[in-house]
């Protein structure tokens, strides 16, 4: 049996799958947010009472917003930052006794879409959060590619191209710079700008709704929006040149992305033609948590040593 974990800002997700990949059970709890104490014991709560119902040990993959230094073995780059500076990993095998295996979530969505999603049998899949915050994740024939650093696909802390004049200098994002790609196309990034457009607050869902009902001032606002996530993308297609890119998080749930984004990319990529799909992952907002899963293959972790009584 293999465990997945996503641990995302607001919710904890975790999923028991097969040697087939077959699901047996799922839960999702509230996130402790601020309290990297009541994470840990929230996270090893999920794990046991999975095993617990199915009455087998199981491996453990985790997906977490960010990654570790391989200077200090410590998360960094999280935008969770109660996270930040934490042994997570060796707090966490301590808790549940046993190897674990823990990486960035986009590279955890795009695993589990380059292995039975929307980028099946992609070479290379780039893979999108668009969320609370903005990450990117790098599948090269099914696995995770981290990258020396441990930030291969980090494409929300990259500065915005081609910015216009009103997008200067930038929101300040929580890494110290401004105007990174995650201070604009996060669904808080969303909202804001359309409040500062319109002075009306309303989520990124919100306002996905009303530019459908045909509110202009909602609609400019996703017109910004796709003009900025082509903006952002463009760069990564003349880089890495991806067979398939795969969007998911809340954000990627709003349909015309998938029409509106394709069609802008031709501005801005560095080719005569742009073939790149774009697809909403197949796994939805579980994505995540099924790649978390797969960071251990069927069969390969050592598994966890019974307690003796």
């Amino acid at each position: 049996m293999q465990i997945g974990v996503d641990l995302g800002g607001t919710k904890i997700e975790a999923v028991a799958i097969d040697r087939n990949g077959a699901t047996l059970v799922r839960r999702r709890v509230p996130t402790p947010r601020e309290d990297y104490a009541a994470t840990i014991a929230a996270i090893s709560a999920l794990v046991e009472e999975i095993e617990r119902e199915l009455g087998t040990r199981g491996s453990v993959g985790i997906g977490i917003p960010g990654a570790f230094s391989a200077s200090s073995g410590l998360v960094k780059n999280c935008n969770s930052t109660w996270l930040l500076g934490k042994p997570l990993d060796k707090d966490l095998a301590a808790r549940l006794g046993r190897p674990l295996r823990i990486t960035n979530d986009a590279n955890c969505l795009t695993v589990s879409e380059a292995t039975n999603g929307a980028a099946a049998g992609a070479g290379i899949a780039f893979g999108v959060i668009l969320g609370t915050g903005v990450g990117g994740g790098v599948a090269i024939n099914g696995r995770p590619h981290v990258g020396r650093n441990a930030i291969a696909g980090e494409w929300g802390h990259m500065s915005l191209p081609w910015p216009q004049p009103d997008e200067l200098p930038g929101p300040p994002c929580y890494c110290g710079l401004s105007g990174c790609v995650e201070t604009f196309l996060s669904g808080p990034g969303l909202a804001r700008d359309f409040k500062a457009a319109t002075g009306q607050k309303a989520t990124a869902a919100e306002i996905a709704e009303r530019a459908e009902s045909g509110d202009p001032a909602a609609n400019a606002a996703l017109e910004r929006f796709e003009d900025r996530l082509a903006r952002a993308l463009a760069p990564v297609i003349n880089l890495l040149d991806p067979d398939v890119i795969v969007l998911g998080g809340g954000v990627s749930n709003i349909d015309r992305l998938y029409t509106n984004v394709p069609a802008l990319l031709p501005r801005y990529v560095f080719s005569d033609q742009v073939v790149t799909p774009i697809v909403k992952a197949a796994h939805g907002d579980s994505s995540g948590v099924f790649g978390a899963a797969h960071l251990w293959p069927a069969g390969e972790a050592p598994l966890p040593k019974r307690e003796a009584g």
